[in-house]
């Protein structure tokens, strides 16, 4: 209903921004993962949006990425208990990649550190968006893949993934798969074209 806002940016805090648009302010609340990213103020700035309303109230949420945006939704859509306040305290706390990669790798240490967030959320968070993380970050599902190896395998592991979803294939499905070749080939065929190729064959069978 409301994609983004673009205008002039009147005011700013860690909270919340004020957008003059054609001389009518906006009051958006947003995340410190976006006032990171604010130019100073009177400059022009677009934020993408969402336009959350209920019966009593109608606030607008800002966010510099779709990322960001992407993550939020997800948390408020996608876990029971997690409303928009809390919800912007987990990207107040961490990079978008860092907190799927947590999600991922189920680090329930890392994710209790959240503002608001206990062991018995976070675990909440960990169950019910593993499953969905990677259609945000995928470069979150493939952290675990390269454990222990050089970064020159690591990049090719990496680039294999992300060349097998630019060519169709779905997140999970081209994870798995490049998974499996990592266990079976020896270090010095983890490139991204060796990969890929070995992939493609298990993937067009």
């Amino acid at each position: 209903m409301l994609a983004y806002i673009r205008g002039k940016l009147d005011q700013k805090s860690l909270t919340k921004v004020v957008v003059n648009v054609n001389d009518i302010g906006f009051e958006l609340f947003i995340p410190m993962s976006t006032y990171d990213k604010l130019p100073e103020l009177s400059k022009s700035v677009t934020l993408n949006t969402y336009l959350h309303l209920r019966q009593d109230l109608i606030q607008i949420y800002g966010f510099m990425t779709l990322e960001e945006k992407s993550l939020f939704l997800m948390l408020i859509n996608s876990v029971s208990g997690i409303g928009p306040k809390l919800a912007l305290n987990v990207l107040s706390s961490m990079p978008v990649t860092s907190f799927c990669s947590a999600v991922f790798n189920s680090d329930i240490k890392t994710l209790s550190r959240i503002s608001g967030v206990g062991k018995r959320s976070a675990e909440r968070l960990a169950v019910e968006l593993r499953d969905k993380i990677s259609e945000i970050s995928p470069e979150s599902s493939i952290s675990n893949l390269s454990s222990g190896l050089s970064s020159a395998a690591s990049k090719g592991i990496e680039d294999a993934v992300s060349g097998l979803i630019t060519l169709g294939f779905k997140v999970d499905s081209s994870r798995k798969t490049v998974n499996k070749l990592v266990a079976e080939l020896p270090e010095s065929e983890l490139t991204a074209q060796s990969l890929i190729r070995n992939a493609l064959i298990i993937l067009n069978k």
